[in-house]
């Protein structure tokens, strides 16, 4: 059994991110006196320092999950749906399922140093756009029944992106993450 896709998958999915985008500030402009119609500069730059601060929390809780949930494949885990929505939240369940069928989970340490790279409160929803060097060398996939590293599972340090949205009732949720291997950092 070969499980390269998988180990690619669990990095992957545990580690995030839709590509990295660049946010900018968008202007509306009224009618009556063509004016912009901004937030003061001061209520703004809360504003942003919140969805910063919002999001990196949604972020280390989402690693935070994955870890556990890797550490017996629980793709069931509940700490995962209090940090991802879908797209991202079926993907790493799937591959957490996928490792379970297979008899393998992670072993180790997954360290991550994120940073934001992009806040757009103007988007609908608003999002803010991460950017993780992940380091994966000390993450294992391993056998359950014989503590083996998984062939071809060899973790890397790379870079990771992930997109986290404001969902209508308020929570900060990583939707969507990508894991770029060939991207060291």
């Amino acid at each position: 059994m070969q499980l390269r896709g998988v180990t690619a998958y669990l990095v992957a999915g545990a580690v995030l991110g839709a590509g990295a985008g660049c946010g900018t500030d968008r202007e509306v402009t009224t009618e009556a006196g063509g004016t912009a119609d901004r937030p003061a500069p001061a209520r703004r730059d809360v504003d942003e320092r919140d969805a910063r601060k919002a999001a990196l929390a949604a972020y280390s809780g989402y690693l935070a999950a994955t870890r556990e949930a890797s550490g017996d494949s629980d793709p069931h885990h509940p700490e995962l749906a209090t940090y991802l929505a879908d797209p991202l939240l079926t993907r790493v369940r799937l591959t957490l399922r996928t490792a379970r069928e297979h008899g393998a989970v992670r072993v180790g340490t997954l360290r991550s140093d994120p940073a934001v790279s992009a806040v757009d409160l103007a988007n609908v929803p608003p999002i803010v756009e991460i950017q993780d060097c992940l380091d994966a060398t000390g993450w294992q996939l391993v056998y359950t029944r014989d503590k083996r590293v998984v062939p071809g599972s060899q973790g890397t340090r790379h870079l990771a992106t992930a997109t986290v949205a404001r969902y209508p009732d308020g929570r900060w949720l990583i939707n969507a993450g990508a894991s770029h291997e060939e991207q060291p950092c």
